[in-house]
């Protein structure tokens, strides 16, 4: 399988809700936690910011940004944008090809060079929640090897990339 095959099969452009959603059921939901899941995540609330990318009229960053506030609701942690342009060069700086928005990063507040990645596409929010656990974990000094085996997969469920507008002369 080539790669550019490969990609496509891991991408999930939508539309429209009913194709999110759809995708969004074929997506395993974590169900098993660290028992120190919610006192970890609260007490790193404050050492963490989630950042991620956003377009205009891109449901998928809009489900994100939902599951995201609920997870601020329950334990605190700060969510903010960032630009198109920017999420592009962390992408580029990790390695990962840009599959389109969202994409959500984990970071340190006093840190912008170091983050993590924890969200490629929107998903459910049990498994947002153990990607943050994890990230938080990384940061602080656990084996990256270990907790990279461990995140949900990224789900690739992306906003389709907008179409170009065609203008015509007269």
């Amino acid at each position: 399988m080539t790669r550019e095959r490969a990609q496509a099969a891991a991408v999930h452009p939508v539309t429209d809700p009913v194709s999110m959603r759809r995708w969004l059921a074929r997506v395993p939901v974590t169900r098993e936690f660290p028992p120190d899941l919610t006192a970890t995540l609260r007490a790193h609330s404050s050492l963490y910011v989630i950042e991620m990318s956003t377009a205009p009229g891109c449901l998928p960053c809009a489900d994100l940004w939902s599951r995201l506030n609920e997870l601020r609701s329950r334990y605190g942690w700060r969510i903010r944008t960032v630009s198109g342009e920017e999420a592009l060069l962390r992408s580029g700086r990790l390695g990962l090809p840009w599959v389109g928005h969202p994409v959500a990063w984990v970071r340190p507040q006093n840190d912008p060079s170091r983050m993590i990645p924890i969200a490629i596409g929107t998903d459910h929010a049990p498994n947002l929640a153990r990607n943050l656990y994890l990230s938080a974990k990384m940061l602080t000094g656990v084996r990256p090897a270990v907790a990279v085996r461990a995140m949900s997969k990224f789900t690739g469920i992306v906003g389709a990339p907008a179409r170009p507008t065609t203008k015509t002369r007269r």
